[in-house]
């Protein structure tokens, strides 16, 4: 019977503090139940564009975006396409992210994306007879958002403006490229080359990225 008493004890606190936390008024969090929309700094100055929304409840964020035409020439390309003198191309990538806020302006995400790849030639137009090959990656990984408010403290149309700077880890979990590679005779090597799929974000790092949305949410009472 104490052994009972001693396993059920954690338990029937656990009760009695939930309880006493649901009779306890929820602080406010600004900018609840609102839709947001906007779009990515990084893809304007690969040569691409995107679009993101978002719907922000008190402490859920549910979020979908769609990347376009995304060009990564030079140093902006993976590592293997560097050495290989390829240039890579992001003609479409979309996904969602599911997001807690642990304050009323940071949430952490997680965050599946789909993909679509092109790889040609660096330096010669982009066309299907320099294309070297065209896959899919998938990656599922985790984001840290931050939204700064510049006029939050307005009365006004202006409080909704948004800037949002973020830092992304999307590793990849499957490539249409058989064991995530191809081999192939490169035309300006002259070798035998064997490309491997793309990560995202900054070459070497394996998925890790950073960005800064410029957005609007919608609604001009924050509560």
């Amino acid at each position: 019977m104490k052994r009972t008493l001693l396993f059920l004890t954690p338990f029937v606190r656990l009760l009695v503090l939930t309880a006493q936390a649901q009779t306890v008024e929820k602080p406010a969090f600004p900018y609840s139940n609102r839709f947001t929309l906007g779009g990515g700094v990084s893809q304007l100055l690969l040569g691409g564009f995107n679009v993101q929304a978002e719907y922000t409840t008190r402490r859920w964020v549910v979020a979908y975006s769609h990347g376009f035409n995304i060009s990564l020439n030079g140093t902006a390309a993976s590592v293997t396409a560097q050495d290989q003198k390829l240039a890579e191309k992001l003609t479409s990538t979309l996904g969602i992210g599911i997001g807690y806020r642990l304050t009323p302006y940071f949430d952490l995400r997680l965050e599946p994306k789909l993909h679509y790849w092109e790889t040609y030639y660096d330096g010669l137009p982009k066309t299907a007879a320099n294309r070297v090959t065209s896959y899919r990656t998938v990656t599922v990984g985790m984001g840290a958002y931050y939204k700064y408010y510049p006029f939050r403290k307005k009365e006004n149309g202006f409080a909704g403006i948004l800037i949002m700077p973020s830092l992304r880890y999307w590793p990849n979990v499957w490539s249409s490229l058989k064991n995530n590679e191809l081999t192939y005779r490169n035309q300006v090597t002259e070798r035998t080359e064997t490309y491997k799929t793309a990560t995202q974000g900054f070459p070497g790092t394996n998925g890790l990225l950073a960005n800064v949305t410029v957005g609007y949410t919608f609604g001009s009472n924050k509560k």
